[in-house]
This record gives structure tokens, C-alpha cells and sequence, in this order.
């Protein structure tokens, strides 16, 4: 079979699934609590972050390109001492699937409050509320979740995620304008590195929410089916995707600064204290009118549907390849893990259910992983299988000093979830 060039596949591609998944209301609650405590004075950290965010995935996608196969898999065949290996895996399992579970509640929630700003109580969610206590947002957009990834191949999904990722870009990048930002503050918060009294954890919040392990899954299984190497070259497939890393990661950076800077606006200095993103949306208004408010839940409202599908699709890859199973959409193990995460968020985010033991296991659990897969996805980088296409003395260094950062983030995670500080 001839080869093509890769460099002829559309220009944005697996990097954007990235994105959606780390632009998700946990981001969006992250950012603006950062603008409204301590205004510009922490964008540092989110420039620091996609840095970091660019080094890894650019290993992801190179890994998933050159061995065919999702980092879920690699790590089957890295690690083979039994004693090693199962409760390697084990983790794996419970820290994507089991936490990617407790967060779809929060990304479904958070794009159901985007929703409802939106649209409001019309008459028939009314007449919903009164027969039935669910949130019939949570259902709907549950439904378009498991639609999208039920119905979908590859490039569909794809193709709909840019959508959703132009979409939130559009709104909180033109709600970031309306609120008429201070942009040498801005600029000053973006290169000079300060930490204010109280704001440690924040730091550690905004650099943990673009640095996580299942976006490393979702990324080398991704790259792996967009660009498969017995049809294109893989030194172009390598170019394009290193194009696509360059736009869609800071893209998800400037996201990000956007929303840091609509909560500064609106709070910095207001003598007034921001408790969730929907008041945030509300305060919006009275300042800058009602086109920032349907900005922000706009915004909301893309990014908690973004994330409500690339949640569930990374749990799928990692379980899939964990065990074996072809990275097929429509393959029995890959459709049971993503339905049952979707099932699990709706029913969460619909009954007002709060997963906070399940959620305080996550985070204990993706304290641990997160250093554990940096440290063998480093290990898998170096490995003979990758030929030439191993990492080189640069790519290591970058790469430890993100490992190093995954492990301080690790002490962050474990001190909250066992109330250390």
C-alpha cells in the first residue's frame, strides 16, 4: 500500500482531544479562583504549565506514531515482572477509570451550569422539575456524549472536538476582551514569576490541571489512529503532529489566561469573594454587559460537554490497551468502560450526588500515577523499539525536569486528600 504524506491530513488533530480534555470546568473553577485572589500575578504558572503539557505530549504522540500503539499498551509490554507489572497496571485502571468517573459529574455539571445560564428555567424544565428530581440537563447532555462516542469513528469525534474547542475559544477568549484586561499586568503575571502569600496551592491547581496522565492515554492512542504507520511516513507524521502540539496546547494555554483574566475584572480588589463559576458569569454582567455573561457560560458550557466526551474515550483507550483489546471504537471493552464512566458522571452530576470519597480516591490515586507514568513514559522513550525516533539528551533533560514537577505535584495531591496542609 503507498504511503501518504502526512503533512496532507487536516492541520489540527489529536492535540485538540488534549486540549478538550484539560480545558474542563476543573480547569475553568482553577483559573478563575487564580484571577479573582490574586488577579494576573499567577499566569506564570499556566505559561509554565503548557510547557510542560508540549514536552510530554510530544512523547505521547511520537510513541503512539512510531509503535502503532496506545501508551496503555506500551506499558504492557514495558513492564514484565509480574511483580511489577499488575499493580502497575492495576493503578492504571483504578486511577483513570474509576477517577475519570468521579470528575465526568463535574464535567457534566459544569456544562449543565453553562446550559442553564444560557437558557434558563423554560417551561418544560419546569414541567421536568416537577416530575422527576434529576437534572435534565445532565441527561441531555449525557446522551450527546454517548452519542457522539457510540456513533462516531476517529475522525468524527475529532472533527466535533475542534468544534467544541474553536467554540469555548471564541467565548472566553471575546468574554477576556469585553472585561478590557490590563495587559502589561498581564504581560508582567505571564514572565515574571511571583507567589503571593496563599497562593501556593493555586499554583499547584493551575499547573495540575494541564498535566494529567490520562491525557498522555488519550494522546498516544490518538496519534496512533490518526496517523497509522503502515500508511504514512513516519518522519512526516512526526512533523505534523508536532504542528498540531504547537497550535492546540497553547491554544489551551491562552484558554486558560482568558479566564484568569475575566475573573481578575470582575474580583480582584472587589472586596468580594468568588465561590463558583456561575457567580462569576453573573458578575460579569452588571460590568461588562450580558455578551460577557453568554460568553462565559458558553464557554462553560463547551468545555464541560469537551471533557464529558474526552474523559470517558482516554478511560477507554487505557483499559483497552491495558487488556490487550483492539483501540476499536466499537470494540465490547472499549464501549462497556466509556458507558459506564458517562453513566457514572450523570448520575452524579443529575442527582446532586457529591463523589467525595470517590474523588478523595482519585486524587490520592492520580498522585501516585501521574509521576509513575512520566517515569515510564521516560523509560519507553529510551527503549530500543523506538530506534531512531528514541528521545535525545535534550528531550531527557526536559523531560526529567517534568517528572520532577509531577512529583511535587504528587505531594500537592496526597496532602489535600489526607489534609497534610
Amino acid at each position: 500500500m503507498a504511503k501518504n504524506p502526512a503533512n496532507k491530513k487536516t492541520f489540527l488533530g489529536p492535540a485538540v482531544l488534549v486540549t478538550a480534555a484539560f480545558i474542563g470546568p476543573g480547569t475553568v473553577v482553577s483559573a478563575s479562583l487564580a484571577g479573582a485572589n490574586f488577579g494576573y500575578a499567577l499566569i506564570w504558572a499556566l505559561v509554565f504549565s503548557v510547557c510542560a503539557t508540549m514536552i510530554l505530549q510530544e512523547m505521547a504522540a511520537r510513541l503512539g506514531i512510531v509503535t502503532g500503539k496506545g501508551l496503555g499498551e506500551n506499558l504492557r509490554n514495558l513492564v514484565q515482572q509480574p511483580l511489577l507489572r499488575w499493580p502497575l497496571l492495576l493503578l492504571v485502571i483504578l486511577a483513570i477509570v474509576i477517577g475519570n468517573s468521579a470528575y465526568q459529574g463535574g464535567n457534566i455539571t459544569g456544562a449543565s451550569m453553562g446550559a442553564e445560564t444560557l437558557w434558563g428555567k423554560s417551561a418544560w424544565l419546569q414541567s421536568w422539575s416537577q416530575l422527576s428530581s434529576l437534572n435534565p440537563w445532565a441527561l441531555i447532555l449525557g446522551l450527546l456524549a454517548a452519542s457522539v462516542l457510540w456513533f462516531g469513528k476517529y475522525n468524527v469525534i475529532e472533527r466535533f472536538l475542534i468544534v467544541l474547542v474553536l467554540l469555548m475559544s471564541l467565548a472566553f477568549i471575546s468574554t477576556m476582551l469585553l472585561t478590557k484586561p490590563d495587559i502589561l499586568g498581564l504581560l508582567q503575571g505571564a514572565f515574571i514569576p511571583s507567589i503571593p502569600t496563599g497562593a501556593t496551592l493555586t499554583v499547584a491547581a493551575l499547573i495540575g490541571t494541564s498535566v494529567v496522565p490520562y491525557s498522555l492515554f488519550l494522546h498516544a492512542a490518538s496519534a496512533a489512529q490518526k496517523w497509522p504507520a503502515e500508511q504514512v511516513e513516519i518522519p512526516e507524521a512526526l512533523n505534523a503532529a508536532r504542528r498540531d502540539i504547537v497550535v492546540a496546547i497553547p491554544l489551551g494555554g491562552l484558554i486558560s489566561i482568558a479566564i484568569v483574566s475575566a475573573a481578575a475584572a470582575a474580583f480582584f480588589g472587589q472586596a468580594k469573594q468568588l465561590e463558583n463559576v456561575s457567580q462569576l458569569a453573573v458578575a460579569l454582567e452588571p460590568l461588562f454587559g450580558k455578551a460577557a455573561t453568554w460568553g462565559l457560560s458558553l464557554g462553560l458550557l463547551a468545555s464541560g460537554l469537551s471533557s464529558a466526551i474526552t474523559a470517558p474515550l482516554a478511560a477507554a483507550y487505557a483499559m483497552a490497551g491495558i487488556l490487550g483489546k483492539p483501540l476499536d471504537l466499537k470494540q465490547p471493552v472499549f464501549r462497556v468502560t466509556w458507558l459506564f464512566i458517562i453513566v457514572s458522571g450523570v448520575i452524579f452530576a443529575s442527582l446532586g450526588i457529591k463523589p467525595v470519597s470517590v474523588i478523595w480516591f482519585a486524587q490520592v490515586a492520580n498522585g501516585i500515577l501521574l509521576p509513575l507514568i512520566c517515569f515510564c513514559l521516560l523509560l519507553a522513550m529510551n527503549h530500543n523499539i523506538l530506534g531512531r525516533y528514541k528521545n535525545n539528551k535534550w528531550q531527557n533533560i526536559l523531560g526529567s525536569i517534568v517528572l520532577l514537577l509531577s512529583v511535587i505535584l504528587s505531594f500537592r495531591s496526597l496532602g489535600l486528600a489526607f489534609n497534610l496542609f
